[in-house]
């Protein structure tokens, strides 16, 4: 599975007004429900939750990698939003947030695999600063798919 596989408009806001971490991982978690990634979205919150608990999922550079894996997933897929105000996070760097990558992924090991290639892939394009200022500076899902790419 590649990256630019999983790259849904649908499941991309560019746009987002969240006020905080809880805020931010609902609306992206309601967009994957949207777009039938998920089938049920307080129980996927559950399992990001439990993932955030064991460690850190902010990055550094303004970004955040959230992500769990959930029998509510029934497709893989890469939430995405950007923020219109940086939020607080649990961060690398100190910093908060302006850039969400929220991973939906099944408990199937298939699935599992194919995570651990899409968060590498994510990774290093996401461990380039200039690609950080693309994203940062994106305002149309183009804008994001083309970092990608």
């Amino acid at each position: 599975m590649d990256l630019k596989d999983v790259l849904d408009e649908r499941i991309m806001d560019l746009n987002m007004d969240s006020r905080n971490k809880d805020e931010a991982i609902r609306h992206l978690s309601n967009l994957l429900k949207e777009a039938n990634y998920i089938d049920d979205v307080e129980e996927f919150v559950k399992d990001i939750y439990l993932r955030e608990s064991e460690g850190v999922t902010g990055i550094g550079n303004f970004v955040a990698i959230p992500h769990g894996k959930s029998d509510s997933v029934t497709q893989v897929g890469i939430a995405i939003g950007k923020l219109n105000s940086e939020i607080e996070w649990e961060t690398l760097d100190g910093q908060g947030v302006k850039l969400i990558f929220l991973f939906a992924v099944s408990n199937d090991h298939e699935y599992a695999r194919n995570h651990m290639k899409l968060l590498a892939q994510i990774a290093g394009k996401l461990g380039n600063d200039e690609n950080i200022e693309k994203l940062l500076a994106a305002s149309t899902t183009e804008d994001i798919k083309n970092v990608f790419n």
